[in-house]
């Protein structure tokens, strides 16, 4: 599997390289091509994340249906974000912050660190947002989430990479 990602992630690599030194003119400085890469690897890893997500809020929400309970969403969308979330460390932890040889962090801290920057650029600035852009600027509710992605993705990948994965010098 390890060797699938590393190939599949080598075309993409390539690819994203061939659009902006050819197509575009773009020669980044290699500093900031692997700023730039970890930040694609971040987006890819929050697709999935995404995907998965909604997958298990309707497995929850289908699999209550037979109880006719009234609070199957909630139970959708903490299931979701509990599932989702560890989907999301575990893939940030081993594809998009990794460790340098002589780099060292808490799994555990960085976990909990992980969720609750989810809760925050998740929950309560997605909310916060949505309520801008639905009630003060008049968008529709079907646009204003994918619009506050373009807030909180890079704030949340901001804070993962200073806050919740950041890593410490050996010794």
């Amino acid at each position: 599997m390890q060797k699938v990602l590393e190939l599949l992630w080598n075309f993409i690599e390539k690819v994203l390289h061939l659009i902006l030194i050819r197509f575009l003119h773009i020669r980044p400085l290699e500093q900031k091509w692997e700023e730039f890469l970890q930040f694609v690897k971040f987006c890819i890893v929050g697709v999935s994340n995404t995907v998965l997500g909604y997958v298990i809020y309707l497995i929850v929400v289908v699999a209550l249906r037979p109880f006719a309970v009234s609070w199957d969403y909630i139970a959708g969308n903490l299931t979701e974000y509990f599932l989702s979330v560890l989907w999301s460390f575990y893939w940030n932890e081993r594809f998009v912050f990794t460790l340098g040889t002589d780099e060292y962090r808490s799994m555990w801290k960085a976990l909990l660190k992980t969720y609750a920057t989810y809760a925050f650029t998740g929950i309560f600035l997605n909310n916060i947002l949505g309520y801008l852009w639905i009630k003060k600027l008049g968008l529709s509710k079907y646009i204003a989430p994918i619009i506050s992605l373009l807030v909180s993705v890079p704030l949340n990948f901001i804070i993962s990479k200073l806050w919740a994965f950041r890593a410490k010098k050996r010794g």
